[in-house]
């Protein structure tokens, strides 16, 4: 399946060539579909003739612009591949980030030009800017017609966002571009008449992927906001721009607590939520004002799109991330079907990764002998066939004797009127081995009291599980997707 692909740009061009692919906040210009083809194979001899060969890597640093999407079909179109950063890191992590993927040379935006030329001069990159060589570029004639792709090849990494050790390179396809495209773009309807918004940031699958590039394969619009803007986001909602949103925790998290939060007709978007589980009172916080936020579950290796909620159950089913869609087999590892008992989630299917880019033993660890991706997730079916995410094997903590899954601990937590958001880790105990110590941002203007916190989850869970520290700051270490980065929570307390 998508063995040989047409050129994604060239073909959208063909189907709907005077239709507004991207509206670019930033610039202030629509670029059509024909445009952004044209662009692009202009770009791609740019590249040849930069003496970029099929197969080198072209890192890429900037904040959300056209030109991102433009410079990934220009890989396309080459056989270059494209390695997003993620400007939000160190020099020093960058060099490291980047040492497997070895790019010849990478891309930047104005904002970024110094760090752009410091990362080269420490990795011997070329240095090309989006506002001078790539304007150049797109503006050659391309070299010849549009070509098939190989599904299969590699087309961009993503770098993993470590929360568990240094950075893996993620190989992106084309063939996993189609397959989520069926998989999100079935799950929420999405068509040609939609209109979406990018935010996310780009070197993170969701920022690419949900649902930019599948609204592009489908012929819908979408804006471009260069970042996070919580009031723009919310003027472009509430002008009636949008009709389908994605976003992580985070971003709702953001929105419940803005001025402008009733400014916005909520009943008239499709709303999609992934990262990590939105909480329930935010679903229920968005349900009230007549939006209904479907909960998903993805990876970066699954591109991402596996698991989302349906509508009809989004307020019945809490909790629940819905159903593997259209493109992706899952099963438990040794968990009979039906069982309703939990075990780790192995996943098979055409968005799948085909591996970690010059890391052989990653790969290999990553898989098993039948091609099944173990994401060290654990999960359980319900009665009804609707999926939980139980939380991270590396999560879970013993608590004498007991298995302890975090994550259950922080729902309960959640529920509490004067917590915003928490995070769980287990940390040595001697009497015990582990216990967990719980993180806490306070809802504004509340105060929470550690005792009652305690006894609020002696209440409502087994006395194992209850936090025997409680501690409040003001945000978490997160990662690019907004997940809290556990192990730096852990030296927190050392």
């Amino acid at each position: 399946m998508f063995d040989r692909v047409p050129d994604m740009a060239a073909k959208r061009a063909e189907i709907s060539p005077n239709a507004v692919a991207f509206r670019d906040a930033g610039t202030g210009r629509d670029w059509t579909f024909a445009e952004v083809d044209r662009a692009a194979s202009g770009m791609a001899r740019g590249l040849s003739e930069a003496g970029y060969a099929p197969g080198d890597r072209l890192a890429i640093i900037c904040h959300n612009r056209a030109e991102f999407f433009i410079a990934l079909f220009a890989c396309q179109k080459s056989g270059v591949i494209l390695c997003p950063l993620n400007w939000r890191q160190p020099l020093r992590e960058l060099v490291v980030t980047i040492r497997p993927a070895a790019p010849k040379g990478v891309l930047h935006d104005a904002i970024h030009t110094r760090r752009a030329r410091a990362l080269a001069a420490a990795s011997g990159m070329a240095v090309h800017g989006i506002e001078t060589d790539m304007a150049r570029w797109m503006r050659m004639e391309p070299s010849g017609p549009a070509q098939a792709i190989d599904g299969s090849r590699p087309w961009y990494l993503l770098f993993t966002s470590g929360t568990t050790g240094r950075p893996k390179a993620v190989i992106n396809t084309a063939r996993m571009a189609w397959a989520n495209t069926v998989n999100i773009g079935q799950a929420v309807g999405l068509t040609a008449r939609d209109a979406t918004v990018n935010f996310l940031p780009l070197f993170h699958t969701a920022g690419i992927n949900l649902y930019t590039l599948p609204a592009f394969l489908t012929g819908a619009v979408t804006t471009i906001l260069p970042r996070f803007d919580a009031p723009a986001l919310l003027s472009l909602l509430a002008k009636g721009e949008v009709t389908q949103f994605f976003g992580v925790p985070a971003i709702y998290q953001a929105f419940s607590l803005s001025p402008g939060i009733d400014t916005v007709n909520w009943s008239r978007i499709r709303f999609g939520c992934g990262g990590a589980p939105l909480s329930e009172p935010l679903i229920r916080f968005f349900a009230a004002r007549g939006a209904r936020v479907l909960n998903g579950y993805g990876l970066t290796e699954s591109g991402p799109t596996v698991f989302l909620m349906d509508p009809d159950h989004a307020e019945a089913k809490i909790g629940s991330v819905g159903r593997a869609q259209m493109l992706t087999e899952v099963r438990l590892l040794g968990v009979p079907d039906g069982s309703g008992a939990a075990g780790e989630v192995l996943m098979r299917g055409p968005n799948i990764t085909p591996g970690y880019y010059n890391d052989p033993a990653s790969t290999e660890a990553a898989f098993d002998a039948d091609g099944w991706l173990r994401t060290g997730d654990v999960g359980r079916w319900d009665a009804d066939g609707y999926f939980h995410l139980v939380d991270r094997i590396k999560d879970m903590f013993i608590s004498g004797g007991e298995n302890v899954y975090p994550a259950e601990v922080e729902r309960i937590l959640n529920d509490h009127p004067s917590v915003l958001e928490s995070a769980v880790v287990g940390v040595p105990d001697d009497r015990w081995g582990e216990v967990g110590a719980a993180f806490l941002i306070a809802r504004p203007a509340a105060v929470p009291d550690p005792a009652e916190l305690q006894a609020w989850c002696r209440d409502r869970l087994a006395a194992y599980k209850v936090p025997k520290l409680v501690n409040l700051l003001d945000d978490f270490p997160r990662t690019p997707a907004g997940k809290v980065r556990k192990p730096d929570l852990r030296k927190l307390l050392t």
